[in-house]
């Protein structure tokens, strides 16, 4: 799937809130920069973490509650 396509449903997923989606792709690059594992199965050597990011936000991997509560 092109990164256009992935970035547009991660963005849905999102409440296409620019934001919102922004800080859980840094906080996820932060995780998984820190050893974290994948949750979809995709190889962290081939793909820049930003892109691993958006594919798990994508595909609805991700518990984001605590980022997409509004306060």
């Amino acid at each position: 799937m092109r990164l256009e396509k992935i970035t547009a449903e991660a963005l849905n997923n999102m409440g296409n809130d620019r934001y919102l989606l922004s800080i859980a792709v840094a906080k996820r690059v932060e995780q998984l920069s820190s050893g974290a594992e994948p949750v979809i199965d995709i190889d962290k050597k081939k793909y820049k973490f930003t892109d691993i990011a958006l594919m798990e936000i994508a595909q609805n991997k991700l518990d984001l509650s605590e980022i997409t509560q509004k306060k």
